[in-house]
């Protein structure tokens, strides 16, 4: 008996193998590549590259897989930045894309690594075990998924928690000539945040090897090491690296304000963390920028250096935001870092940078070489959250500070044309002088912000008025000591609220109390009354040191 075979038969058959097959579709696309130098590539064909698309090229020397960034999307060809070993792609080399945008591992187990942009270790301790990646380019969260900035982020620095505050999820930028103390300033903030809840990433770019080494030892040194991320594209490396590594720094960050301490997304009821992050400096991605435009041919209009840096910086920045309680509440804060010339703050890439930010901490050359650290000019620096990112008590005791300042600037101009000066003008410029020196501090030397309430307290109500200026940095840090000491309930209530009038009293009787017993260990060298002289003093130490500067 033969076996009928009927349509209906064939079609179960197939239906059953074709069941069983488990194969995938490779959608890759593969061209070469055309041309290649400068650390450019460009490659026929790829009519599906994204921008923004990680492609992978395979070296016909080596036969290791480099990848790039597509960036010129042209009718027949696609233009690409390579990242690694520049040297091993040559022309004819294979292209393929791989489907997604440039992203890069992140997670818990990078902190206390030296890591590049690529999110590879380069500190020789092994590889970093991460479970989670992250775009480099994520759009920011939108208006009605943040919530208005007002917790702050303490500095330790007077100068900066007392008259340019910093709240989390604010954007405020350091801004000053080479060698101001741009970068210490940043690495302050971060060695401040060793015993509070924030992550730290310093984001070095274009910066030495050996200058990126001293960072992290100093780090280490201050116990903050183990809470910080360093991402490092130095000035050896490639102009696309450099160009990469600020998104970078913020996709990293993001990891962390977007999901819980244990990895899973936030919540109302999964808090999101909080990272401070330190591009150092954006002036050099600039650059980095500018060669990458040129190489690759872009006409310099919108969609290139100088026009699309704008842009560039600005979807960076905006990423840092404080999110909604919705969304966990988490927040990232930037402190962008731009190195002007000559003080120029009116150039384009500075301009561009200001009108981004939340404000701007403006480091002057000639306050530096008169050896005012930091050396924040507080008449152009500007924080626009203002008083919302300060304690209570700052508020009250910082009000009048900075208006206090801009006085005594403007007496001591005028001081400087002639010494007959009235007692009232004598007063201000002695006042003004000794709250200037209080304002001074060395590096890692942080003040927490019950001392700084303090110490500005004291300075206010003239307790520093008649004290040698030699002495007066020696007053404020012993007075903090002396109150740590002997007043821990009183510096308690001062960081929980704000200065009622028996907290008042009592302020002033542990400060003159304190005074007095300064006043035997550390005389005067003049006589504590002769304010007249000590004004003096101040202003011809002043014009001695302009003229050095």
């Amino acid at each position: 008996m033969s076996d009928s075979i009927s349509s209906a038969s064939i079609m179960s058959a197939l239906r059953k193998q074709l069941s069983q097959v488990s194969a995938t579709v490779d959608t890759q696309e593969a061209s070469v590549v055309t041309e290649v130098g400068d650390g450019i590539a460009r490659i026929s064909g790829l009519k599906t590259a994204m921008a923004g698309e990680l492609l992978e090229f395979t070296s016909s020397r080596t036969g290791r897989s480099v990848y790039g960034l597509a960036q010129n999307l042209d009718e027949n060809e696609v233009g690409a930045v390579i990242f690694g070993d520049v040297d091993s792609i040559k022309e004819g080399d294979e292209c393929r894309t791989t489907g997604r945008v440039m992203d890069i591992p992140v997670g818990h187990a990078m902190l206390g690594r030296v890591v590049n942009p690529l999110g590879q270790p380069i500190d020789g301790k092994g590889a970093i075990d991460t479970t989670h990646r992250r775009p480099i380019e994520f759009k920011a969260p939108g208006i009605m998924e943040r919530q208005p900035v007002r917790e702050p982020v303490q500095t330790g620095l007077l100068a900066i928690d007392a008259m340019v505050p910093i709240g989390r999820g604010q954007r405020e930028l350091i801004i000053g000539d080479r060698k101001t103390g741009k970068t210490s300033i940043a690495i302050d903030a971060i060695v401040n945040q060793r015993d509070t809840d924030m992550i730290c990433i310093y984001v070095a770019i274009g910066q030495k090897a050996s200058t990126v080494a001293v960072i992290k030892e100093n780090l280490a040194k201050h116990g903050v090491l183990d809470k910080t991320i360093i991402i490092a594209a130095t000035a050896a490396d490639s102009a696309p690296l450099q160009y990469i590594a600020p998104m970078a720094g913020a996709a990293i960050g993001e990891y962390f304000m977007y999901n819980d301490a244990h990895g899973n997304p936030a919540d109302a009821t999964h808090p999101g963390g909080h990272v401070l992050v330190v591009y150092d400096d954006l002036s050099k991605q600039a650059v980095a920028y500018r060669q990458m435009s040129l190489t690759l041919h872009r006409p310099p209009g919108r969609e290139a250096y100088p026009g699309d840096i704008f842009y560039l910086h600005s979807r960076l920045l905006e990423r840092a935001c404080k999110l909604s309680d919705a969304n966990g509440a988490g927040s990232l804060t930037a402190l962008p870092i731009i190195e002007t010339q000559e003080g120029d703050v009116s150039a384009y890439i500075p301009t561009n940078v200001i009108s981004i930010t939340d404000g701007q901490i403006y480091l002057q050359s000639s306050l530096f070489f008169q050896g005012q650290r930091p050396a924040v000019d507080v008449g152009i620096s500007v924080s626009r959250v203002g008083g919302a990112a300060q304690i209570k008590s700052m508020k009250q005791v910082a009000g009048n500070l900075r208006l206090d300042l801009a006085s005594y600037r403007e007496k001591r101009a005028f001081a400087q044309f002639g010494s007959d000066l009235d007692a009232t003008t004598q007063y201000q410029l002695n006042h003004g002088a000794h709250m200037m020196e209080m304002l001074k501090q060395k590096r890692y030397s942080a003040l927490a912000s019950a001392d700084q309430v303090i110490a500005i307290y004291a300075a206010k109500e003239n307790f520093l008025d008649d004290i040698d200026l030699d002495h007066v940095v020696l007053f404020r840090d012993e007075l903090a000591k002396y109150m740590a000491d002997k007043h821990v309930g009183l510096r308690n209530e001062i960081v929980s609220g704000g200065i009622d009038a028996s907290m008042e009293r009592r302020l002033k009787q542990h400060i003159a109390h304190f005074k007095e017993q300064f006043l035997t260990r550390h005389p005067n060298k003049v006589k504590a009354t002769d304010v007249a002289e000590a004004a003096e003093e101040t202003v011809d130490s002043d014009k001695a040191a302009a003229g050095k500067a």
